[in-house]
């Protein structure tokens, strides 16, 4: 009788398992970012079954032991990037959730650049063994033009392990920008659309969770009591992060940031001017911050705070942030760029994304603004009602600073 029991009550849990199941097909369902996850675990390279023939389970297996051999925590994870897929096309968001799922952790992930153009490359810690610029001179190199993703994927390994991607990087971008390539060929003008420079990848974005963690912040707050040269700098992720967050989310990020700047600027040692412009943007930022109306006043906030950031790493005058949208992230360069129905032309700083659409005359992402009750780009508003449409968030500043032009009133005038 008691085995008689047992056995009804096994079957009895069985269908309500089963019952459950089929009420929530979709529970155990793995994510997209999981399942990549998942499957890093088991080996450093993955690849999405849709691209077995583009790098096929020879090619994988010589990655995986070049990968080995390096000694370094290098992953590979191909997945196709289209826009409105799981990531938009983006391969610093792929990057940023498999990187999570992971478990987070010092880290390298190769994958195919923006909208499956070229490769591209994370790092945790940022910068560390110069991986981003690895894959980026990588996607430049002309013997490397039409080569498949598993020759580009074994050449990036290869400068990584080597630490020479910033130099591959200077090299591959001075024969760009200079008159001539190594072959002889004129080279493109700098407004020209068959550059190469539009298969560079776009900035977007480390990763955000890291920057709250305890122990980086920890370390970074020592560094800075020790004498720090080079301050902890705003990660890609920061300002991808931004991007999709809503007003709400974003005010909340562009808070934590503000006060994160506070504590780097007073506890920095060195250059007292440099602390004091840093100090000038931190409190900036902190004035805008608290009378934001909406997200280009927030916009702004992040603009101040990379600003801030500049000046305590010794770089400036660097590059403000992207001008067409300030949540792209830092800009890579200026760009002769003309607005529609003008004749003259602006030189502007953009980021990789907004130059790949002005060299192949797409129209960029741009930030909006309100203007007499209607959505309008940003720097459509009269520059009299907008220190943003003024300013380009940085790219039409001369000598001046977002910092000093808030301090003298500007950013209080636009709002009152």
């Amino acid at each position: 009788m008691r085995s008689a029991l047992g056995r009804a009550l096994a079957i009895a849990v069985a269908s309500l398992a089963l019952l459950v199941c089929a009420a929530a097909p979709g529970a155990a369902a793995e994510s997209p970012g999981q399942k990549i996850a998942n499957a890093l675990r088991t080996s450093s390279v993955y690849v999405d079954p849709s691209l077995a023939t583009a790098v096929d389970v020879a090619q994988q297996r010589k990655l995986v032991a070049q990968i080995r051999q390096t000694r370094l925590p290098i992953r590979v994870a191909l997945v196709p990037l289209v826009e409105g897929d799981s990531w938009n096309g983006e391969p610093q968001q792929l990057a940023e959730v498999v990187h999570d799922r992971i478990g987070g952790g010092p880290a390298i992930l190769i994958t195919l650049g923006t909208n499956g153009e070229g490769i591209a490359a994370a790092e945790w810690p940022d910068g560390a063994h110069q991986a981003w610029k690895a894959a980026a001179a990588v996607s430049l190199q002309d013997d490397m033009k039409d080569a498949g993703p598993a020759r580009r994927i074994a050449r990036a390994i290869k400068i990584i392990k080597a630490g020479t991607g910033d130099a591959e990087f200077k090299k591959v971008t001075a024969d760009v920008n200079g008159p001539a390539t190594h072959t002889g060929r004129p080279k493109p003008s700098g407004t020209g659309s068959g550059s190469p420079l539009p298969r560079m990848l776009a900035l977007a974005v480390g990763p955000l969770l890291l920057l709250a963690a305890a122990g980086l912040l920890l370390r970074r707050r020592a560094r800075l009591r020790g004498g720090l040269a080079t301050p902890f700098a705003l990660p890609r992720a920061v300002f991808a992060a931004a991007h999709s967050a809503d007003e709400t989310g974003l005010r909340e990020r562009a808070g934590e940031e503000v006060v994160r700047l506070g504590e780097e600027a007073r506890a920095a040692q060195g250059d007292p001017t440099a602390i004091e412009r840093a100090l000038d943007a931190y409190a900036a930022a902190g004035t805008v911050l608290d009378r934001a109306r909406g997200i280009p006043d927030l916009a702004g906030v992040f603009a101040l705070v990379a600003e801030g950031h500049a000046a305590l790493s010794g770089t400036r005058p660097a590059l403000p942030l992207c001008f067409f949208h300030p949540l792209h992230g830092p800009a890579a360069r200026r760009v002769a760029w003309r607005p529609l129905g003008r004749r003259e032309q602006l030189r502007v700083a953009a980021c990789e994304t907004c130059i790949r659409a002005i060299r192949t005359h797409s129209a960029p992402e741009v930030l909006l603004d309100r203007h007499d009750g209607r959505p309008v780009p940003y720097f459509e508003v009269p520059a009299a009602n907008s220190l943003w449409a003024a300013t380009g968030y940085g790219s039409l500043l001369g000598d001046d600073s977002l910092a000093a032009r808030v301090q003298r009133g500007d950013f209080t005038r636009t709002v009152t």
